[in-house]
């Protein structure tokens, strides 16, 4: 077995750029490419296209956009593919790269693993009475479910692997299997091996997000540089589970503590128990250190065995919502905003009783460059960009409210306008219903060109709650001027389902008592108080070997993804809002700035 292995991220999300691809080929010694593809919402749209078409419902541009242009490359240089590009319809994806493989005379085997999709099953499992595990909330009518879907682990991948898969296309496993699969193939770790299969997640998650480890959406996004040749991250990674990071030579971007530890914390609840099918991961006390120029060293993490069951996501429709963005300018432009919503409503609500279509089931207006995403009133902008939306349970409703929006063009205060050619159209509301299904109920199957296996995966057991928590910085007793939080933390912010996570990484190790002294779970409410519903709650996790805390806060992103209205449905600039916060420091690290 070889002592590490070389793998490159080479996308993010369903609609990535395709520069990675050929970036990535051009370094040296690189062993895998892996894509993540997949999130909720992208099942949803995948789940529409199929129905449209069952041929259709995966990620296309694996195939025109990698596998057409670089499937030689990626042959003559040996590299293997790993892929979660299959979304709802792996198998027409699979057959889709099989062909590209035929026309174009190579000589790859390409692997589809199938078994997450659970939509057939769908009658079956209205009949358990189960019900959402973080809401409580009931299961939806069965007619309003678009996808459901299991996320599987990493062993099937590995399984493919050791049939001579060189392609390998998977349907929804967890983002971070497409490297773990690679690293359980190469170095043979087993089942329980939870450290090693810990740390093998720990790297796929920092490669599952492409270049936001390596100067995307980072802090200080200056020293990224030339972000429009931003290098795509490439790991390195050990047998024994530790790894280094880096970016192909003579890319833009940057890889550095910052980077790296922003990527660590984003997205995640506590870190002392992510769990994933394969593994519970506790990142708590991972360490990160600088190894030379663009060039970032990661220890081994820790894990616990694994959960019997598979997190299990449902999306369903739910109504309809309509909204855009229109933008005023001059003398009291937040005021003239206001005004035209209002009247806009009024119009709208009038016509929709007329034609008996009902009420709207919410509403949301956001003045931005007004104060409206921090909470704070600006006194008197002179332009503002409205966000306006509506949710109703009736497409025509939806449409309605679009309508009058135009038809007040000529009846609005000055100021109004915007860009022009393209009217937004009514979508429907996609929400998020969660659960477990136990391992036992489901088979994956691995095709490998024909030669077809199945998996079931493992199950360990319960896992012990009782979790060791580090202890906590100290309180300091010298804290007395206030500087900006971004003077001594980077942060990163995202979101699982109506939840949002803020990532705080000190600059500096003395730093963080400060930080954690200040930013109480009561600040956060405080802070983010505009956003947050009556039930919401706040809870906060210390990981002493990045010098992070996270925040998770629950009920924040008014439903999450297509099921908000909100300007910011993801939470991805909440950390920005946090590091404007002031935070009380010593004399001696405020004279440091």
């Amino acid at each position: 077995m070889e002592n590490s292995i070389r793998i490159g991220g080479a996308s993010g999300y369903w609609g990535e750029s395709v520069m990675a691809t050929p970036q990535l080929l051009g370094t040296d010694g690189l062993n895998y490419l892996v894509y993540d593809y997949l999130a909720e919402i992208t099942m949803s749209i995948m789940a529409r296209a199929k129905a449209k078409d069952p041929a259709l419902g995966y990620a296309t541009d694996f195939v025109t956009g990698v596998m057409k242009p670089f499937a030689r490359q990626i042959d003559t240089q040996g590299v293997k593919v790993i892929a979660n590009a299959g979304g709802i319809n792996p198998r027409s994806c699979g057959e889709a790269v099989r062909n590209t493989i035929k026309e174009l005379g190579l000589d790859l085997k390409v692997a589809i693993i199938t078994g997450d999709d659970l939509v057939s099953k769908k009658e079956q499992l209205a009949a358990t009475g189960v019900t959402d595990m973080f809401s409580g909330t009931p299961l939806p009518p069965v007619e309003n479910i678009a996808s459901i879907n299991a996320y599987i682990g990493a062993f099937p991948i590995a399984k493919a692997l050791t049939a001579g898969a060189d392609i390998i296309i998977t349907g929804r496993c967890v983002d971070s299997a497409v490297t773990l699969g690679a690293c359980i193939y190469e170095f043979g770790w087993n089942t329980e091996d939870w450290d090693l299969l810990a740390s093998g997640s720990l790297a796929g998650h920092i490669l599952e997000c492409g270049p936001q480890a390596t100067g995307g959406n980072f802090t200080d996004w200056e020293k990224a540089k030339n972000i429009s040749n931003i290098g795509y991250p490439v790991a390195e990674i050990r047998s024994d589970g530790s790894f280094s990071v880096t970016k192909p030579d003579s890319t833009g971007g940057l890889v550095s503590i910052g980077t790296v530890s922003e990527q660590l914390v984003y997205e995640i609840g506590d870190p002392q128990s992510y769990i994933l099918p394969d593994v519970i991961c506790d990142f708590s006390a991972v360490s990160i250190e600088e190894d030379g120029p663009n060039q970032v060293r990661v220890s081994s993490a820790k894990g616990r065995p694994a959960p019997d069951s598979y997190k299990t996501c449902l999306t369903y429709t739910d109504g309809f919502r309509a909204g855009t963005y229109l933008t005023f300018y001059g003398t009291n432009a937040e005021k003239k905003a206001v005004a035209f919503a209002e009247a806009v409503l009024t119009r709208a609500k009038i016509m929709s009783r007329f034609f008996n279509i009902g009420e709207f089931s919410e509403i949301s207006t956001e003045i931005i460059g007004a104060g409206s995403q921090f909470g704070e009133a600006v006194a008197s902008p002179r332009e503002v960009i409205m966000k306006f939306a509506v949710k109703h349970p009736d497409i025509r409703g939806a449409g309605m409210f679009l309508k009058e929006i135009a038809g007040m063009g000529l009846a609005t205060p000055p100021g109004l306008s915007g860009f022009t050619g393209i009217r937004a159209k009514p979508s429907p509301v996609v929400r998020l219903f969660s659960f477990l299904t136990p391992k036992r109920e489901i088979a994956v199957s691995i095709d490998v060109d024909g030669d077809v296996q199945s998996h079931t995966d493992f199950s360990a057991g319960t896992d012990d709650k009782n979790i060791c928590r580090p202890e906590r910085p100290p309180v300091p007793t010298d804290a007395s001027v206030a500087v900006p939080l971004v003077k001594l933390a980077w942060g990163r912010s995202g979101d699982k389902g109506d939840k949002a996570n803020i990532g705080i990484i000190a600059r500096r190790p003395e730093y963080l008592p400060y930080i954690w002294a200040a930013l109480t779970e009561d600040v956060l409410k405080n802070t983010f108080a505009h956003f947050m519903e009556p039930e919401s709650t706040v809870e906060r996790y210390y990981l002493p070997g990045p010098n992070a805390i996270n925040y998770l806060i629950d009920r924040v992103l008014g439903g999450g993804g297509a099921a908000s209205l909100r300007n910011d449905a993801q939470g991805k600039g909440y950390a920005q809002i946090l590091l404007t916060q002031n935070v009380q420091v010593s004399e001696k690290i405020a004279a440091s700035f």
